[in-house]
């Protein structure tokens, strides 16, 4: 393997056993922590499968953030991102404080890539885990949710995130986890969601899901709350097939997931989208172990093989899966792996993959071997169609406000502002709990209110009134700190009651 200064070649690149794939171009990032260690191991074994790859080497992550780039990456290396078929990426650290962004998430979201996919599987007896012949796909929203990164300070003891769904962000989440269970003989698709206390947000998750699975007769589906789900799936795992989540619950459910199954140190991960798609194991940097070379480059690896399959080299793939597999159940294991009277040998990360290459070939005789389908086709990704519009009407406005008065005296100077204004104080609640009118001495408040005014009933209501109110509520010294409208559509009132309401 020839490594040139910004780029790489795989010199057996024209006579590779697989001469019928095209060559594809990737991107290649070796990451912080065990990073260059695991990536150089999974290149090898890449490379001594006949993998048909143009590589273009990318530096991202710590090195780039503390030489002055706070996004994580110079911007040239967006150029080769979208140039490229896919990026083939180590973990990168993200250096704490600073207010630095994840650059997983920058990638993922800039670029399009909004189907995160994680197969966990069960290796018994080879990998200890209490669910044997486990075989479970989380898919997870990548774009939005909580992972907007949308955060504020309000008040001296109050910080705000804000969740963000979308009916298009939904739409195509969830039915490329039908498609992906369609394609691949899955017979089942759940969706976690926490709709039972976010009914807005959650609640279209839920919705969008329902309609796109009468789409999908053919497949079994369920809802679970995400509580329970994540229990169920810890405790029985063949209750599922493929899982369809939005981004922050399906963050910890592959985790916990990938860890049941026997170690989240072996899972791979893809990320897809319309435009580009990356491939990387799912476990950190580990800096505390780099340099050692007893990393386990077992995740890079398959996410390798997803990747060739990905590219359209499924037989380099499958060739790399059953080599690994092989490896595996012949006791070859990396220290983390490594358990007496199961492991026959214990390797650092470069001798780990040198066992592998030197499977290529072979399929595994105790645990099951895969077949990558050659014929397969690329999942089409779908692109949402906008409703209609609904009729939206604004009818009142929630006005939050920072202040140390007890509920009925911040309600009486509040009341103030209704005066010669169409609008009356409806009620005031304290993270999220009605504390006015008739406040319970039990509730414990902080610094932060939200302030609800809604239109009385016959009069127009429009951004003037906005205006005229926060004007009114300004000269009265009101320390507001935001707003948000409240809208109706079609009538459907676009916004939560208030707990005790």
């Amino acid at each position: 393997m020839n490594v040139q200064a910004g780029s790489q070649t795989f010199d057996n690149i024209d006579g590779a056993g697989e001469g019928a794939e095209q060559v594809a171009r990737i991107a290649v990032a070796y990451g912080d922590g065990i990073g260059p260690e695991i990536m150089t191991a999974s290149l090898s074994v890449l490379h001594e499968a006949g993998a048909r790859l143009e590589i273009q080497n990318v530096v991202i992550g710590e090195k780039a953030y503390l030489s002055g780039h706070t996004a994580g990456l110079d911007a040239s290396v967006w150029d080769v991102l979208r140039d490229t078929q896919a990026l083939y990426k180590a973990p990168i650290t993200t250096p704490q404080g600073g207010g630095y962004k994840s650059l997983n998430v920058t990638i993922r979201k800039s670029l399009g890539m909004f189907a995160n996919v994680r197969p966990c599987v069960s290796y018994a007896p080879v990998v200890e885990t209490r669910h044997a012949g486990m075989d479970v796909v989380i898919i997870r929203e990548n774009e939005e949710d909580l992972y907007a990164g949308i955060e504020h300070r309000q008040t001296d003891e109050v910080y705000q995130c804000l969740k963000l769904i979308s009916r298009p962000g939904c739409e195509k989440i969830i039915r490329y986890a039908f498609e992906y269970a369609r394609v691949n003989g899955r017979k089942k698709v759940s969706c976690f969601t926490k709709d039972n206390i976010m009914k807005l947000t959650d609640g279209l998750f839920h919705k969008v899901f329902d309609e796109v699975a009468s789409e999908y007769p053919e497949i079994e589906t369920d809802h679970w709350i995400i509580d329970i789900g994540a229990a169920m799936l810890a405790d029985q795992p063949d209750v599922f097939d493929v899982v369809v989540a939005p981004n922050l619950y399906g963050d910890i459910i592959s985790d916990i997931t990938a860890q049941i199954s026997g170690s989240v140190g072996i899972g791979p991960s893809s990320n897809i989208g319309a435009h580009g798609a990356m491939f990387e194991a799912i476990h950190g940097s580990a800096p505390t172990i780099a340099g050692q070379g007893i990393a386990n480059p077992s995740g890079l690896i398959l996410a390798g093989a997803m990747m060739l399959a990905h590219l359209g080299q499924s037989q380099i793939a499958e060739k790399i899966h059953n080599a690994w597999l092989r490896t595996i159940e012949d006791g070859i294991h990396t220290p983390d792996l490594f358990a007496e009277g199961v492991s026959v040998k214990k390797v650092g990360t470069q001798e780990f993959g040198e066992a592998v290459a030197a499977r290529l070939g072979q399929k595994p005789e105790k645990l099951a071997p895969v077949a990558y389908d050659k014929d397969a086709k690329p999942i089409e990704i779908y692109t949402p169609v906008p409703k209609d519009s609904e009729k939206k009407e604004l009818v009142g406005i929630d006005v939050f406000v920072q202040s140390r008065m007890d509920p009925n005296e911040l309600g009486k100077l509040m009341c103030q502002a209704e005066q010669t204004l169409d609008v009356k104080l409806e009620m005031i609640t304290n993270r999220g709990v009605k504390v006015w009118p008739d406040p319970k001495p039990e509730t414990f408040c902080t610094d932060h209110w939200r302030c609800r005014y809604m239109a009385q009933d016959g009069t127009e209501f429009d951004l003037n009134s906005v205006v005229a109110l926060l004007s009114r509520l300004a000269s009265s010294n009101v320390d507001f700190i935001k707003t948000e409208q409240l809208y109706t559509f079609d009538g459907v009132p676009g916004y939560s009651l208030g707990h005790g309401q």
